[in-house]
């Protein structure tokens, strides 16, 4: 069965009451730069993808607090569905397009992991002054870039620092520890890359908040990769998600004036 015509669990409001959405409903909604569908994409598929991904991007803006032109982040994000993928990858964010994708019979699940890859990356020159535009913020954080004085920044790497660090913020804290460890293993470098780790801490935030939606965000508290230690736990999940709280506050506050 297509993954696209299966159902998933999700508990948040019914914005649609009943009518279908189109992908084009969703850039004139969200203020997307693109949408771009696979020719592969029959109509039957396009139009429950499309339902899937509205309903995921309208409760990612209830749960962040914020307006719709966060979730295209001012107008710079494009979405691809079941094309400009990776082969054997079910999403990505390619930095060079700033466009998210996924895979037509994949990826349900992932929009919170590669939406937050987009705003990390979105937010590189906004936070820091002499960060390459290429790199992401938490990693321009990380290689000890300037940042830009501003309070909504001081929340931003309040943020970096609750995932990649200790509790005393001398240290690397044990989501680091257990993916570095992953790493080692598998002899790789990808699970304790920063953009991954904060990609990885910002779906944990989304799952749990009491918005539900499967198609939005899983597997942060159950799956292999939850168990292995791959997503906050325990003491430092709250921290982030404390942290995360914050910063989307006072962002949702900023946007919605503007």
């Amino acid at each position: 069965m297509s993954t696209m015509a299966r159902t998933f669990f999700r508990n948040g409001p019914d914005y649609r009451e009943g009518r279908s959405v189109s992908f084009a409903d969703i850039r004139n909604c969200f203020d997307f730069k693109s949408i771009k569908i696979g020719k592969w994409v029959s109509v039957a598929e396009q139009e429950n993808a499309a339902g899937l991904f509205y309903d995921a991007l309208a409760d990612l803006m209830l749960i962040l607090e914020a307006p719709e032109t966060l979730i295209s982040l001012r107008g710079t994000l494009s979405l691809m569905y079941g094309t400009g993928g990776r082969p054997g990858v079910a999403a990505h964010y390619d930095a060079a397009n700033r466009s998210f994708a996924l895979a037509k019979n994949a990826g349900p699940g992932s929009i919170a992991h590669e939406w937050f890859h987009a705003l990390d990356h979105y937010l590189v020159d906004k936070a820091f002054a002499d960060a390459p535009t290429s790199m992401f913020a938490s990693k321009a954080w990380l290689s000890d870039a300037t940042p830009v004085a501003h309070p909504l920044n001081d929340y931003l790497i309040a943020c970096f620092k609750a995932i990649l660090l200790d509790e005393q913020g001398d240290g690397p804290s044990d989501l680091f520890v257990a993916s570095a460890s992953m790493d080692k293993q598998l002899g790789q470098l990808y699970y304790s890359q920063p953009e991954e780790l904060c990609a990885r801490a910002f779906e944990a935030y989304v799952q749990d908040a009491n918005v539900t939606n499967h198609f939005l965000v899983k597997g942060t508290k159950q799956s292999p990769e939850a168990k292995a230690g791959l997503y906050p736990a325990a003491e430092q999940r709250i921290r982030i998600n404390q942290a995360f709280y914050q910063y989307f506050s006072v962002l949702g506050t900023l946007l919605m004036r503007h």
